[in-house]
């Protein structure tokens, strides 16, 4: 397939490009500064030049693929508004992408976040959260997901909380930067709170496999690591960069600091048998060795 991908830079996208060209598709990648653009054309990737807000760029970029993988998300998360903000033109960006799309049978893969249950892991049968802070990005999957019965193969891959590479990366990622500015490798509560967590390289093949094969109107869960325990994750941290190791208030952790305290496992054990993904990459707390002081 040519794959129209938006945030291939990222911690995900990059992965996913590699992932896509290593399986003989060709990629057609969003690009809004030189430095993206090279770093992708270094790849092997095309570029088209623009923002996740240009909508007519991402429907001309849909438009010339055979498929479509939706990973762009802004980068500020220091206030609730920021947030909102991201997740307002996430939403629109996936409106625009799903309409282009609509009657023509193509694949397109978003990305969204696992689900939190209470007293049990969240498996892909359970309803994203519509509520909440990043209850927004919820309904705007969802809209997409409905297109399924419009001619689109809608499909989403819901990420876990920490997706990790190099010891970099998603909740885990934001608890070390948070440790080096502050002193302390803090965590909200008690700490006995799981995570879930998968490495960039393993979530990159079910986004591939999502895109290849995925029925219409599906979720599927890339998590590798079914609930870390948040405490243990500070630990290492902590260790690594020779900080203390203790609770915090939630608020330390500005508006994700609710969900930082959520108890939020998930399982993958559906994507794993239908989809046949195995990841084979380290684990969360085997990865985290690789920060440096």
């Amino acid at each position: 397939m040519h794959v129209f991908v938006t945030g291939g830079t990222g911690t995900i996208g990059f992965p996913v490009v590699g992932e896509l060209l290593a399986g003989g598709h060709t990629v057609l990648a969003l690009a809004r500064s030189d430095k993206s653009a090279q770093a992708l054309t270094d790849a092997g990737a095309q570029v088209l030049r623009g923002q996740l807000a240009d909508l007519d760029v991402l429907r001309a970029g849909a438009a010339q693929a055979d498929g479509v993988i939706s990973l762009a998300f802004g980068s500020d998360y220091s206030t609730a508004e920021a947030l909102a903000r991201s997740i307002a033109e996430e939403s629109a960006a996936l409106a625009a992408l799903g309409e282009e799309l609509l009657g023509s049978d193509r694949p397109i893969v978003t990305v969204s976040g696992t689900p939190w249950v209470p007293g049990r892991p969240s498996t892909e049968a359970d309803p994203l959260p519509t509520d909440g802070p990043v209850g927004g990005r919820g309904r705007s999957v969802n809209a997409l997901l409905e297109l399924a019965s419009r001619g689109v193969r809608s499909t989403a891959v819901r990420m876990p909380r920490t997706v990790h590479n190099e010891g970099k990366g998603g909740f885990a990622g934001l608890l070390t930067e948070q440790a080096r500015r502050s002193g302390v490798a803090g965590y909200p509560g008690d700490g006995t709170q799981r995570w879930p967590a998968v490495h960039a390289l393993d979530a990159a093949v079910l986004f591939r496999l999502a895109l290849e094969s995925a029925p219409a109107g599906t979720a599927w869960h890339a998590v590798a690591d079914e609930g870390d325990v948040v405490r243990d994750i500070a630990t290492v941290i902590g260790r690594r960069l020779g900080l203390p190791v203790e609770s915090v208030p939630e608020e330390s952790f500005g508006p994700f600091g609710p969900i930082f305290a959520m108890d939020q496992p998930a399982s993958s054990a559906h994507t794993r048998e239908v989809l046949g993904w195995q990841p084979t990459r380290p684990s969360l707390l085997e990865d985290l060795e690789h920060i440096q002081p």
